[in-house]
């Protein structure tokens, strides 16, 4: 199988599939398509929509068949992939698996759009600043805490049901964002992002993200290169 991603720095979409593929054992084949604009007649643009119309990564290909979408992509692989139990093996855990990663997929707008992806960065102040001004940021990191607390609870970690799986991988790049931006958080939380920081798969994708130094400054408008 082949993967085609975008910058680790910056692509939250594209660490989703790559970290669950990694962490599970799931072998393949990175592809990498450099962000160079967003706009049609990008290099980006032109690569990526040779595979996927929409023009987007990640791009998950299997023997000629193209899967795009971060949630068609995990739910292709938990098919594909049984023995590697991507999601839960309870079918009312499995149903609210599917709910959080879900609303990960199409909510959280405020926190996407103040709280870039930028694993490299360390940005406490704007983090404060945006938790001051952004009541919307204020919600979305308050609804993350209170969805990671009850699961904690409930499924007794260390992962959000217990095991790692496609939950833990979709919520991988939000713990990413609170990192950069000093988000203050209970202990509780703070330790699961802790472990989330140090499994082997999420840890391969921040190092190779530290090492790419491959400043875009579209993605970074809220600071200049330094």
């Amino acid at each position: 199988m082949q993967l085609y991603i975008g910058n680790k720095n910056y692509s939250s979409w594209s660490m989703r599939p790559w970290v669950l593929m990694t962490q599970a054992g799931i072998p393949f084949d990175e592809v990498k398509l450099r962000f160079d604009a967003f706009t049609p007649d990008s290099k980006f643009k032109t690569a990526v929509q040779r595979l996927n119309p929409a023009g987007r990564v990640p791009v998950l290909v299997d023997d000629g068949l193209v899967v795009w979408d971060t949630l068609a992509i995990a739910e292709y692989l938990a098919e594909r992939f049984p023995d590697k139990r991507l999601w839960p093996s309870d079918r009312r855990a499995r149903a609210r698996a599917r709910s959080v990663c879900a609303e990960m997929h199409s909510g959280f707008g405020a926190l996407r759009n103040h709280f870039g992806m930028n694993i490299e960065a360390q940005l406490p102040e704007v983090g404060e600043r945006v938790l001051r001004e952004e009541p919307a940021v204020r919600a979305d990191v308050d609804r993350i805490v209170a969805m990671w607390t009850e699961l904690l609870a409930q499924h007794g970690g260390p992962m959000l049901f217990g095991a790692f799986g496609i939950a833990d991988a979709f919520y991988a790049p939000v713990v990413m964002r609170l990192r950069t931006y000093g988000v203050p958080l209970p202990a509780a939380i703070s330790a699961y992002v802790d472990r989330v920081v140090a499994l082997p798969g999420v840890a391969a994708w921040i190092a190779d993200a530290l090492a790419e130094h491959d400043f875009l400054p579209f993605e970074e408008a809220y600071r200049s290169q330094a």
